[in-house]
C-alpha cells in the first residue's frame, strides 16, 4: 500500500511538471514567433493554455523597439484571451473562434532621421509582407472574431531640433471588432496600425501594409468615439507641494512657464505654441489632482495636455 501510495505520488510530481513544462515550451514558441514576424524583442509574463476549456490567456504581453531606437516599449498588451479549436489543431490548422486583446499602451518613437519604430518592423516592410505573406512553417490560421481594446498612445519625436522630444499622448480608450483574419501578419498590423488610425495619426508607412495585408477584414463594431478633450487629469498619492514642484519641472523640460502661483497651485506655461493651464489641489480622497489644460488658437489640444501630464508622472 505505501509503495503504491509513493508511486501516485510520483506520477502526481510527472503530471503536474509535464503541464508546467508544456506551458513554457508553448510560451517559448509564441516568444519567436512574434519576434520573427515582426523582428522587434518579445516577452510575455505569463502563459495558460486550458484543455479542457479549450482557452489560451497570455498576460503581460510587451514589445520592444526593433534596431535604431531606443530600448523601450513598444506595445503593452496586459491581457490576451484566445478560444481556440482543438479538432481543428490535431488537423494541423489553427482556428481561433474569438481573440480578446486589450492594448494599454502604445510608445510611438520617431527619431532624428525622422523615421517611425512601426515602420522599423518587418510586418511594416511590403517588399517582406509579399515574399512571407504565408511561410512555409507557418500553420494555417483562422481568426473568426477579433475583439480589440486600445488605451492610449504615448508619441515621443526626436527629429525637430529642440533639447527634448515633442511628447503627446493620445487617450483612444475605443474598442474595435473585426471578423475573418487569416494570417498572423494580418493580426500584428491590425495591433499596431488600427490604434494609430483611431487617434488621427498621420503618415506611416504601415497603413498601406496593413490594408493590403487586411483586404479581407471585416470592421462590425465601435464602442466609442474618439472625441479631442482640451484637458487630461491624473490623481497622485504625493501631496501637493511636490506634485506642484514636478508639474513646474515636465513643463520647463517641455517648453516654458509663463506664470506661477504657489500658493493657489496655479502654473500657465506654453509647450508646441499651446497655453498651458496646470491646477493642483487636494480631492476629497486626501490625494492630490493634477488638471492640465491646453489650448492653441483657442481649439483643444488634448494630446499636448496628455504629454505634459505624462512627464509630471515621471517626475512625480
Amino acid at each position: 500500500m505505501k509503495k503504491i501510495f509513493i508511486i501516485l505520488i510520483l506520477v502526481a510530481c510527472v503530471l503536474v511538471g509535464l503541464v508546467l513544462l508544456k506551458d513554457q515550451i508553448i510560451k517559448s514558441t509564441i516568444i519567436l514567433s512574434a519576434e520573427k514576424i515582426t523582428g522587434a524583442p518579445t516577452s510575455i509574463g505569463k502563459f495558460h493554455l486550458g484543455f479542457l476549456s479549450q482557452t489560451v490567456v497570455i498576460e503581460n504581453f510587451k514589445m520592444f523597439n526593433p534596431k535604431g531606437f531606443s530600448k523601450n516599449k513598444l506595445i503593452d498588451l496586459p491581457k490576451i484571451r484566445v478560444s481556440y479549436d482543438l479538432s481543428a489543431f490535431l488537423k494541423k490548422r489553427l482556428h481561433l473562434p474569438i481573440v480578446e486583446i486589450e492594448l494599454k499602451e502604445m510608445l510611438l518613437e520617431k527619431n532624428k532621421e525622422g523615421q517611425l519604430n512601426v515602420d522599423a518592423l518587418k510586418v511594416a516592410q511590403k517588399e517582406d509582407t509579399k515574399e512571407e505573406k504565408k511561410p512555409a512553417a507557418q500553420m494555417p490560421i483562422q481568426i473568426d472574431d477579433l475583439k480589440l481594446g486600445i488605451g492610449r498612445i504615448i508619441s515621443f519625436d526626436y527629429s525637430s531640433k529642440k533639447e527634448h522630444p515633442i511628447i503627446l499622448v493620445y487617450d483612444v480608450g475605443i474598442h474595435k471588432q473585426y471578423k475573418n483574419i487569416t494570417s498572423a501578419q494580418q493580426l500584428a498590423a491590425l495591433i499596431i496600425s488600427e490604434p494609430m488610425k483611431a487617434a488621427g495619426i498621420k503618415g506611416a508607412q504601415i497603413y498601406g501594409v496593413a490594408m493590403l495585408a487586411g483586404s479581407a477584414i471585416l470592421p462590425v463594431a465601435l464602442a466609442a468615439t474618439f472625441i479631442a478633450k482640451d484637458h487630461a487629469i491624473a490623481e497622485f498619492t504625493s501631496n501637493t507641494d511636490h506634485a506642484y514642484e514636478a508639474s513646474l519641472e515636465a513643463l520647463r523640460y517641455l517648453g516654458k512657464v509663463t506664470k506661477e502661483i504657489k500658493d493657489k497651485k496655479t502654473i500657465d506655461g506654453e509647450v508646441n505654441g499651446a497655453q498651458i493651464n496646470i491646477k493642483i489641489k487636494e480631492n476629497e480622497n486626501k490625494k492630490t489632482s493634477v488638471f492640465v489644460t491646453a489650448r492653441k488658437h483657442l481649439l483643444p489640444q488634448s494630446e499636448v495636455a496628455g504629454g505634459v501630464l505624462y512627464i509630471i508622472e515621471q517626475k512625480i
